[in-house]
């Protein structure tokens, strides 16, 4: 009974151990992860011109400054293929003036161009349940309504997003 006792004792504090290890690669995957994000912002900024901050940048493409939370940690944009890529620390989601929610995951991806930004990954809206957001685009430039399509379009007010808001962190994206 005793040696029972202690190959199930031994088996539990074995299973145990692997899950904190596992848990330990998973934490210092995501910590390498961020780092190697905040290197390729400091080597762009070493390379010439300053980066515009976000919200000038969606600004500039007609879309509202305030798409994206506030804290972000950097972004990148490949001008020749027109591809967007925003850093976030974490998944986050933020409320907006118009009782809007909008959940980001650690990177959202997607295709900038004058007044849209399509073929969106890491942005979802809730729409009764959590749907992926794949466009979000505005009309005209002096249009006030700004169109998200998840699954349907929904036209949503411009000024909602005229500023950027404060994020809330969420476990999972």
């Amino acid at each position: 009974m005793e040696k029972a006792l202690t190959k199930v004792g031994s088996f539990w504090i074995s299973k145990k151990a692997k899950e904190e290890i596992s848990n330990i690669g998973d934490d210092l995957s995501k910590v390498s992860n961020a780092v190697e994000e905040k290197a390729k912002w400091f080597f762009n900024k070493l390379k010439g011109k300053p980066q515009k901050s976000l919200p000038d940048l969606l600004r500039e493409y007609g879309l509202p400054p305030g798409l994206f939370p506030r804290n972000i940690l950097c972004y990148e944009l490949d001008e020749s293929r027109s591809k967007l890529v925003v850093y976030l620390h974490s998944p986050c989601e933020v409320s907006f003036k118009d009782q809007s929610v909008v959940r980001y995951a650690t990177r959202v991806k997607g295709t900038l161009t004058r007044g849209k930004l399509s073929g969106i990954e890491g942005m979802k809206t809730k729409v009764l349940m959590w749907v992926k957001v794949t466009h979000v685009g505005v009309e005209s430039y002096k249009s006030d309504k700004v169109t998200f399509t998840a699954g349907v379009k929904k036209t949503r007010p411009k000024e909602a997003y005229e500023m950027p808001r404060e994020s809330i962190k969420v476990d999972e994206f």
